[in-house]
């Protein structure tokens, strides 16, 4: 099967419906959607560097420079300079970052407590999407 116009508009509409679903929630946090997954990013894997983020969030360094910025300026993260290669930079939770944790976490069940699709469905919905991001990239 091709890749259909309907799955394309179907697809960019559930990310667009999605984050819309997030903003009012986020607000309480001042988080954009994209900072949310950076954010997502360090909670579970927090120390990592912004190669590594980019990799977990999908996002290209040109998109997460600005967001990993403005992060640090809401005093959320801070970035390090790398003991062993001064070129590279760590990003690291502040107190404030990991204070809002477990808070902004279950945020996620707000949303899926909307969603029709129990957990396997979500998680074939899951995979399928990272297949398809997979081989369009290659």
């Amino acid at each position: 099967m091709c890749l259909s116009d309907n799955v394309c508009f179907a697809l960019y509409s559930a990310s667009n419906a999605l984050v819309r679903a997030y903003r009012p929630l986020l607000e309480a946090y001042g988080l954009t959607f994209p900072q949310y997954l950076v954010m997502q990013t360090l909670w579970r894997q927090n120390g990592c560097s912004q190669t590594q983020l980019s990799a977990a969030t999908k996002l290209d360094m040109g998109t997460l420079t600005p967001i990993v910025k403005r992060l640090e300026v809401k005093g959320l993260i801070t970035r390090l300079v790398c003991v062993d290669d001064e070129r590279k930079k760590r990003v690291t939770l502040t107190s404030q970052g990991e204070d809002i944790k477990h808070e902004a976490l279950a945020l996620k069940q707000t949303l899926l407590d909307k969603v029709q699709l129990d957990a396997e469905a979500l998680d074939l919905l899951r995979r399928q999407c990272l297949a398809l991001i997979e081989d369009l990239q290659s």
